[in-house]
């Protein structure tokens, strides 16, 4: 290899280097020799073992101590029995949505709501979201009607001749 075709090697668009064409590729390990997938680090291992027997006993005292009035162990308790909420539900008054041309009515309704404070911006964009997709939903099945006559009739042509 010449020293100029080495430099171009080297050498990236943005001047940089090039990495080497032995680099691993995508979706390969760089370690295909290091820990194996799954295993334990040896601080994890150490505390299973540790706690292994007492889960019965600490959740006992976990409890003892949430109904005795402290609010960590409470919090803690709670946490585990009933997962936090990700959304609630929402009362808006929607009008009903049948064709794409009430869609538009709808819309209207999310953001008058978003206006009077009913609705956060967040809670209207999901059902603008919902609203979109009903939409996609019609045009798909209009379309679907469409084509199902077109060639229909295009059949009843072709029976002609």
């Amino acid at each position: 290899m010449t020293k100029q075709s080495a430099t171009r090697d080297s050498q990236h668009k943005s001047g940089k280097r090039k990495p080497p064409r032995t680099a691993w590729k995508p979706g390969e390990s760089g370690n295909p020799a290091g820990r194996p997938e799954g295993s334990k680090h040896k601080a994890t291992l150490a505390a299973e073992a540790l706690l292994d027997g007492e889960a019965e006993a600490l959740t006992r005292k976990a409890i003892e101590r949430a109904l005795g009035g402290d609010s960590t162990a409470l919090r803690l308790c709670l946490e585990r029995l009933v997962p936090p909420r990700r959304d609630r539900s929402i009362q808006v008054d929607l009008p009903e949505v049948v064709t794409a041309s009430d869609a538009v009515a709808g819309k209207t309704a999310l953001l008058r709501a978003v206006a009077e404070g009913t609705l956060s911006p967040t809670e209207a964009q999901t059902l603008s979201v919902l609203i979109d997709g009903f939409c996609r939903t019609l045009e798909t099945a209009e379309f679907e009607e469409r084509l199902a006559r077109i060639e229909e009739h295009m059949d009843s042509q072709r029976g002609n001749r």
